[in-house]
């Protein structure tokens, strides 16, 4: 047993209490920095960004000189050392049908990919405690707790995602603890404060069935002591780490997120729409800034329609919820191109796509097992 415990009704036996509220809502809420907020269900604070003024429109772009900027072509060679390499990374494919099938035809077409990224950051604010150790207090006596936006911080590099926690200054309140009522320990639930249990080979009978000798393992006695708590009859209070008081306090959680809008002119080949949203690209125009306005007048309608409806998208999503930091906006030129092959007598296909050629086949002809992906 505990030294500093006198009888079992020193400890508190709250082993199967449920853990209180973080803090005192009712007490606290009133110590909220001046804020515009929300209050979740969870009894988290979302906290409205401040309002900020938009920046000036765009000015008209010319995109001839864009659109003078061409994809080099796949050639015959090309194409079949893109295979070939394609193969080589395959376990069960072979190299034969790589190097002696004949090229009938190459269809190339050049796909436009447009991305939207927004780079935003957004604060909530709760109520969150620990274990007391200390006798110096930023609390309320210390001054007022400034705005949640108006608490600096380092923001990562840009369109970097992270989460960091910090502790808003002068929010913070110590309480006695709620789970052991400030004793910093509570009864044991499996000897109930004893700190000996019912021996677990012979269940308390002193001798094991059908042995006229006495228990081995609790001498005779029937009891063992607890494992639960080490023989102590109390077990530390988990909450509190047995310190008997919690420091409360406001917890500020800053996300900085980037959204992410893709789009991918159409095309008329089998090639997946995933593959091509991934592969690699040549830049053919970008624009970053704090704002970004919709594309216009670019000679591909539709991608004038994805820059408007992304941008829309993301100031729908965000609102007064978050404050954009950067945005940024790129069209990028996806080369495309369906090889068209003989080999064996029969005729199939395959794609070369990106800048870094990649492949993706439909049947390929010398597959030695089906325990490859074709992508």
């Amino acid at each position: 047993m505990d030294p500093d415990l006198s009888d079992e009704d020193s400890v508190v036996d709250l082993s199967f209490e449920a853990e209180s509220p973080l803090a005192p809502l009712a007490e606290l809420l009133e110590r909220l920095p001046s804020c515009d907020w929300l209050l979740q269900g969870d009894g988290q604070q979302i906290f409205f960004p401040p309002s900020e003024a938009p920046g000036r429109p765009q000015e008209p772009r010319c995109w001839s000189s864009f659109l003078e900027h061409r994809v080099p072509v796949v050639t015959e060679e090309v194409a079949r050392e893109a295979l070939l390499s394609f193969v080589n990374s395959k376990c069960c494919y072979g190299s034969a049908a790589a190097g002696n099938l004949i090229i009938q035809e190459l269809k190339p077409q050049t796909l436009c990919r447009y991305r939207l990224e927004t780079f935003s950051e957004s604060r909530i604010s709760e109520w969150t405690f620990q274990p007391f150790t200390s006798h110096s207090v930023d609390g309320p006596h210390r001054g007022a707790s400034p705005r949640l936006w108006d608490i600096k911080v380092q923001v990562p590099p840009m369109f970097q995602e992270d989460t960091r926690k910090f502790q808003v200054p002068h929010s913070s309140l110590v309480k006695q603890c709620h789970k052991c009522h400030g004793r910093g320990c509570y009864k044991c639930s499996g000897c109930h404060g004893a700190g000996l249990a019912r021996c677990p080979s012979c269940s308390g009978a002193k001798r094991r069935a059908r042995q006229p000798r006495r228990c081995q393992l609790c001498s005779g006695s029937g009891r063992r002591r607890c494992s639960t708590c080490s023989g102590r009859g109390s077990k530390t209070c988990a909450t509190c780490k047995g310190e008997k008081k919690l420091l409360h306090f406001i917890q500020l959680v800053i996300v900085w997120k980037n959204s992410l809008f893709e789009f991918v002119t159409e095309h008329q080949l089998d090639c997946p729409a995933e593959l091509l949203a991934k592969a690699k690209g040549e830049n053919l125009f970008k624009d970053e800034n704090t704002m970004v306005y919709p594309i216009v007048d670019f000679p591909l309608r539709e991608i004038s329609l994805a820059s408007q409806r992304g941008i829309a998208e993301h100031s729908a999503a965000l609102g007064s919820r978050a404050r954009v930091l950067q945005q940024r906006q790129t069209i990028e030129l996806i080369p495309l191109t369906e090889v068209h092959y003989w080999y064996q007598g029969k005729t199939s296909v395959y794609y070369v796509y990106g800048t870094d050629h990649k492949v993706y086949v439909v049947d390929y002809p010398e597959r030695y097992c089906c325990g490859c992906t074709i992508i």
